[in-house]
């Protein structure tokens, strides 16, 4: 055993994460073993340290045990029923106490649109997976109270987004167990989910462009989940081809380092972002290897044990790594994290299946450099062999259209990228800066991307557009390695300010920042740099700092370019947004505008012409010699880097170049 109380790892059979079906079985005990001290005597709640939801307490216990249950249900049932009594005592008993109305530490009922519904889904699904070993086992009173209990989920009202598929599942497992259902509940459910499908595997969460994980951890898992359960082979089908062609996407979501991008809500969750991979071994609907799929899944799972996640007390809390707040919804409480037991669902797989047996083989951004245009969701992927870095820039996904419209834009679905390496600003202290245009008011009112318009999503290039006022922002993304360069048509009043910031780095200390002419730039410790450079139309660059705003560490800078006065009317801006592993400043493009024509000459030697009249177009002159759709490949080879500095103020001195006599540099603004 090593130190961590883990086995030592497997070099030959998981040469890229040492880690084998043995270090799940072990995450998954050491989880469930450290919940115990936190469970009631009857171990019907568990009630974790932290704030309660705002569901309450006693909703919160019952989330505690529910989530935790499922997580033991994968570890049961993959283990044939073979684990320690106590395991199967500790939730037979939680089972007979919580469904026990005259119990004190009974359940909350289930209610139109409460928590309870989410939960119970949990409960269906373990009960599902643990049946010959937990629920034929009880007492016929007790199965009774279960039934009766989960039966108050029968015909409740939801929210109109994942939340559907709850009663959907709990539904089937009453029709399993012979109780109380309604086939049609189970039938309107499944044909809801139908009117939110997108196209290429892709779902929305609800109505509107709701991109984020939950399209795997929710939208894909339960009706497959649900199909498992029934046997309806045509859905089966169904849900298989789309969950194939989902995965082909999305297993280009996780960085070397096993890092997930980090977008979207309820990132709390963790390494539940690995649910969909094991959902498809499961289902035989995978396009990845075995090999393949163990080597993303358990990166990601290390990645996560590595920095802090579950903590010394074994316990998952509300953050990405450590604690952190902000990254919590209203409904999260302190057992909410343990959605992330979702992760475990590859246990169900037998230890005799490929998936634990055969050796692991590289994701995709070990191979080569990787390119991924989504048009479904409006995202553009972009990802480096060199420093094992992903990148989304976001097209699409918004959520605006389930949001109060007065209130604030969510920064985790908002911005123009997201990366695995980096978060968006958050909290009270975020000076929203970060992966944002905004054209800013003489009383410095910034302006907001809400409602997203996508475009164009092509080869290495997509395009969106959003209003706010008397101002519209066009704007074309052309990525190129770990760069984007950024071109934006906006039109507003005179006398604004455009600014664009780049990905906000984060780090337990002060992250070093520098500022050339034309050039802004952050650097962390362990040599990830964020810069941007003003290439078209800016004026100036500049660094915003802050602290306890970021996920990714304590202290965090924002490096961005800025134009001190639009002139009124329609006016073009480039810059270029650059993330990586280096310890030299990106090199510049060539630009050439005229009009609404922008012509990039990128530092690799390809030319391209970006039209951002009307709707924006990107003419390549012919194919690259080089991987830019799906995974695998040979490593690109390396591309003589020839730099034209044209129109870019980009200073020939070395990094970082003093400033021109008597040029103030301009303010940091918020």
């Amino acid at each position: 055993m090593s130190q961590n109380g883990l086995p030592s790892p497997d070099e030959r059979l998981s040469g890229h994460t040492g880690w084998t079906r043995a270090h799940w079985e072990a995450a998954a005990d050491r989880l469930l073993a450290s919940v115990v001290p936190y469970a009631t005597e009857d171990f019907a709640r568990f009630h974790l340290p932290g704030s309660a939801s705002r569901s309450g307490p006693v909703s919160d216990g019952l989330e505690g045990f529910a989530r935790t249950f499922l997580l033991a249900a994968f570890r049961i049932a993959g283990a044939g029923g073979a684990v320690p009594p106590t395991l199967l005592e500790r939730y037979a008993s939680g089972l007979a106490a919580g469904t026990d109305p005259a119990h004190p530490h009974a359940w909350p009922a289930p209610a139109d649109m409460s928590q309870q519904l989410v939960e119970a889904a949990s409960v269906a699904l373990a009960l599902h997976e643990t049946r010959p070993w937990l629920f034929d086992r009880l007492s016929p009173a007790v199965r009774e109270r279960v039934v009766a209990w989960l039966a108050g989920c029968v015909g409740r009202r939801t929210p109109d987004n994942n939340w559907v598929m709850f009663t959907v599942v709990v539904g089937q497992f009453l029709a399993e167990a012979g109780g109380p259902h309604d086939p049609a509940e189970i039938t309107g459910g499944l044909e809801r989910i139908e009117e939110w499908y997108a196209g290429d595997g892709w779902y929305s969460d609800g109505r509107g462009k709701n991109f984020d994980y939950y399209c795997g951890w929710a939208m894909h898992l339960y009706p497959s989940l649900w199909a498992r359960m029934a046997g309806d082979t045509a859905r089966r089908e169904l849900y298989a081809a789309r969950l194939r062609r989902f995965l082909d996407d999305y297993q280009h979501f996780f960085a070397a380092d096993g890092g997930p991008v980090h977008q979207g809500r309820s990132l709390t969750y963790r390494f539940a972002t690995v649910a969909p991979l094991w959902l498809g071994a499961l289902t035989g609907a995978s396009p990845l290897s075995p090999g393949r799929t163990r080597r993303i899944a358990g990166g990601v799972l290390r990645h996560f044990a590595e920095r802090g996640a579950p903590d010394g007390r074994g316990l998952l809390t509300l953050g990405w790594y450590g604690p952190f707040p902000p990254v919590a919804q209203d409904y999260s409480g302190p057992a909410s994290p343990y959605w992330a037991s979702k992760a475990f669902l590859g246990l169900l797989l037998p230890p005799g299946h490929p998936v634990w047996t055969d050796a692991e083989e590289a994701a995709p951004v070990e191979l080569a450099d990787q390119a991924v245009s989504m048009p479904a969701p409006g995202w553009l992927l972009h990802a480096t062999r060199a420093d094992g870095v992903v990148r989304l820039v976001n097209h699409g996904s918004d959520r605006d259209r389930v949001q109060d419209p007065a209130g604030p834009p969510d920064p985790y679905y908002l911005k123009l990228a997201y990366t695995s390496h980096t978060g968006p600003e958050v909290g009270a202290g975020a000076h929203g800066v970060d992966n944002h245009l905004a054209v800013v008011a003489p009383d410095g009112t910034p302006s907001l991307r809400r409602r997203i318009e996508p475009l164009a999503v092509s080869d290495r290039f997509a395009a969106s557009a959003y209003e706010d006022g008397p101002v519209r922002v066009v704007t074309a993304s052309v990525v190129d390695g770990p760069a984007e360069i950024r071109i934006h048509r906006v039109t507003a009043p005179a006398g604004h300010r455009v600014r664009d910031g780049g990905h906000a780095l984060a780090a337990a200390v002060p992250p070093e920042t520098s500022r050339g002419e034309g050039a802004a730039r952050a650097r962390r410790p362990d040599g990830l740099s964020s810069a941007v450079l003003a290439l078209h139309g800016y004026t100036g660059t500049g660094v915003v700092t802050s602290r306890g705003t970021n996920a990714f560490g304590a202290h965090s800078a924002t490096p961005y370019a800025v134009a001190d006065a639009h002139p009124g009317g329609t006016a073009l801006y480039v810059g270029l947004v650059h993330l990586a592993v280096t310890p030299d400043p990106p090199p510049a493009p060539g630009v050439s505008v005229r009009g609404d024509l922008v012509v990039l000459e990128l530092p690799g030697g390809e030319t391209v012409t970006v039209r951002m009249a009307g709707v924006p177009a990107c003419e390549r002159p012919a194919p690259r010699a080089r991987r830019t759709r799906r995974s695998g490949g040979p490593p690109v080879p390396a591309r003589r880097l020839v730099v034209r500095l044209r129109s870019t103020g980009w200073p020939r001195a070395p990094w970082p170049a003093p400033r021109r006599p008597g040029r103030r540099p301009p303010a940091a603004t918020g």
